[in-house]
């Protein structure tokens, strides 16, 4: 189900360092880069998409979405282009989700959004551990975000527990939550079936 209230913004400005440093969100995953099949799993879930990446800009607009570049050059992490991405949307939430996380569930924007009650701010809780790049951001949080990073802080988890952003319960769906962190983890997501997507 589409929700018009809700952008997606998918993660793809990491340096990768477990990858070694080549550029995650590009790598081949059943003949597509890794971001795309985040892109399509997204759309069916959003109306717009937006693109975190500070490299190779031209490839991912490709993909005919707004590429979105962190507002810093150091590599910031995710929180930073969560900021940039939150600035750049045209609606009051936006839906993240990191460009190495392909198995994401269908209703993930939809769980997030509607169990969110009064908090500014969702995450994933797949019963086993917390995902906080898998999250729902209000733009309400703007100023509070600017402010975590100017002082110097990095850490997602930590910012999460400061704006009480609300852990949503995914049980027994830990697969739907894995990484594809390394060459090998692509490797291996490439002998399974397409479908299994």
């Amino acid at each position: 189900m589409k929700n018009k209230n809700i952008t997606g913004g998918i993660l793809a400005g990491g340096q990768a360092t477990r990858m070694g440093g080549v550029d995650k969100g590009l790598q081949i995953l059943h003949g597509k880069p890794l971001y795309w099949h985040i892109a399509q799993k997204l759309a069916t879930q959003v109306e717009t998409i937006l693109i975190s990446a500070n490299r190779n800009i031209d490839l991912y607009r490709q993909s005919h979405y707004p590429v979105i570049t962190d507002e810093t050059t150091e590599f910031a992490g995710p929180l930073a282009g969560m900021l940039a991405l939150l600035k750049q949307a045209e609606t009051q939430w936006v839906a993240f989700v990191p460009c190495d996380v392909p198995y994401f569930p269908s209703n993930l924007v939809e769980t997030l959004y509607t169990q969110k009650g009064e908090a500014l701010a969702t995450y994933v809780d797949d019963g086993e551990r917390e995902h906080p790049t898998l999250a729902l951001l209000n733009r309400r949080i703007i100023p509070t975000l600017e402010a975590y990073l100017a002082q110097g802080d990095r850490k997602l988890m930590l910012f999460m527990k400061q704006i009480n952003a609300r852990p949503i319960l995914f049980a027994n769906q830990a697969n739907a939550f894995v990484n594809l962190n390394t060459s090998d983890d692509i490797q291996k997501a490439n002998k399974l079936k397409q479908q299994e997507l």
